[in-house]
């Protein structure tokens, strides 16, 4: 601890590490190969999400109210990526386990933003398929543009503010038990677990935080698709009713891969003993994994993506030959004015 503070009067001395030792991941057999993997995960991460935000750019039929969430969530998987993973791999791989305070707090603000950023926009996606499938008719007045920027703009002020307050509430903890966060990334709980001074605010923050931003979101999807089973009932006809239902499937299979990995890994640690190095690595996965999967799920179970990627393929392929049309008559062109005059 190289910093200390007073505060004489309440004659109380506050102990603020000048660094964090970052420990996770320790006496792992062949760790090495587990931090390849997080950098492959990462390049996929990368590639697939800014595919799938290129794509939306670039393709006029994907400029809907609807792919403006997506893209919002492919960017902020990418974010939230490239918070974790770059950092994982250089603290780790190659041994760089210090970490400054003040850097430590951004890492954990961008790292819970992102997260938040990502299950707040599936929230959002619900919102969209409920609004299609339940009130059809209303729908491109309810869903427009305006309005997905106003909720994605909410969520962006609330989420800031909200994750600003947790990290400035570790400036209150006197951190005199240790520097050391026994975990892969700079983990909220954890710090403020290190404190010596009454710390029970903060960790209430942080079960508030668990059952606002976690199982609150979780539990309004899950509301949403019961109002969606319910109108689905009431279509008389089955090929409608599966068409309605494909629409929903890519969002099923991102919330079933974002929130069960996370819940049954939380479960299991509440319930079970496990091994520290165990139960960081479920945690490591399922931060990475679903960010992976996520442009991949978008891309391949998404007919208007798909649809939108072919067409994208056939003009750049048309325009490519045109191009190349036009380079050959410019070409011939030129050689027919500067060619001799034959005797």
């Amino acid at each position: 601890m190289s910093s200390t503070q007073s505060n004489s009067s309440a004659n109380v001395t506050f102990v603020r590490p000048a660094t964090f030792f970052i420990s996770g991941f320790s006496n792992i057999p062949h760790s090495k190969y587990y931090y390849v993997f997080l950098s492959l995960v990462y390049v996929v991460t990368v590639l697939g999400n800014s595919f799938i935000t290129c794509i939306i750019f670039l393709a006029r039929r994907l400029h809907t109210a609807k792919y403006i969430v997506v893209f919002h969530l492919a960017l902020s998987d990418l974010c939230e990526s490239s918070a974790l993973i770059p950092k994982v791999i250089d603290t780790f791989l190659f041994d760089n386990h210090d970490i400054s305070y003040e850097a430590c707090l951004a890492n954990m603000f961008f790292i819970y933003h992102f997260m938040n950023m990502e299950s707040l926009t599936l929230l959002v996606l619900a919102y969209d398929r409920l609004v299609a499938i339940c009130f059809p008719l209303q729908y491109h007045s309810i869903i427009t543009k305006k309005t997905m920027f106003l909720i994605l703009g909410v969520m962006w002020i609330f989420s800031v503010i909200y994750f600003s307050v947790l990290v400035v509430l570790v400036n209150r903890l006197s951190l005199c038990r240790s520097n050391v966060v026994d975990s892969y990334f700079c983990d909220l709980g954890l710090v403020y677990k290190l404190a010596c001074n009454d710390n029970s605010i903060n960790i209430l923050m942080v079960k508030i935080n668990f059952g606002l931003l976690i199982c609150t979101p979780l539990i309004l999807i899950l509301i949403s698709y019961f109002c969606i089973a319910l109108a689905l009932l009431k279509i008389a006809h089955g090929a409608e009713r599966i068409k309605a239902m494909k629409t929903c499937t890519s969002h099923l299979m991102l919330v079933a891969i974002g929130y069960i990995p996370f819940l049954s890994n939380h479960i299991a640690t509440l319930t079970t003993p496990m091994n520290p190095n165990t139960r960081l690595m479920n945690n490591s996965l399922t931060q990475t994994i679903p960010p992976m999967l996520n442009p991949i799920i978008y891309t391949l179970k998404t007919e208007e993506v798909m649809q939108s990627i072919k067409d994208l393929y056939k003009r750049n392929k048309v325009n490519t030959a045109k191009r190349m049309k036009c380079s050959r008559r410019n070409s011939k062109h030129k050689n027919d004015r500067f060619e001799p005059n034959q005797l």
